[in-house]
């Protein structure tokens, strides 16, 4: 199955202890199936203190979550939404909004194998 988030993309979190939030894709990690993104599913780290940190103490870190638990946000209407995708007229391929049909992004280059030729009436 084919994952359509890229980073960059504002999707909302469905599932877990983050329902409802939004956020920034930060990182896409396609083989475990996980993503980043900014603000979602914090974790503190405790760190010891060294020279690059002498203070030490606790920060809080993202850390990634499935990316089966987030819908992208489609940019047009403002809802999030599953994604589909289409073939444009010259063979390059788009993400698709499912609730309002707007394209979201591209996915591929052209491609002449998909490319729509128009037959000459003569």
């Amino acid at each position: 199955m084919a994952m359509h988030i890229r980073r960059d993309d504002i999707v909302e979190v469905i599932a877990g202890e983050d329902r409802g939030k939004r956020g920034r894709v930060l990182r896409v990690d396609r083989k475990n199936q996980k993503l980043v993104v900014e603000g979602i599913n914090k974790a503190i780290k405790h760190l010891r203190r060294s020279r690059k940190h002498p203070q030490g103490g606790r920060i809080e870190i993202e850390m990634p979550i499935h990316w089966s638990n987030v819908l992208l946000v489609c940019t047009s209407c403002g809802r999030a939404t599953r994604t589909g995708a289409k073939y444009l007229e010259d063979g390059s391929k788009v993400r698709v909004c499912k609730k309002c049909g707007a394209e979201i992004g591209r996915i591929a280059p052209p491609r002449k194998r998909y490319a729509q030729i128009e037959a000459k009436a003569s």
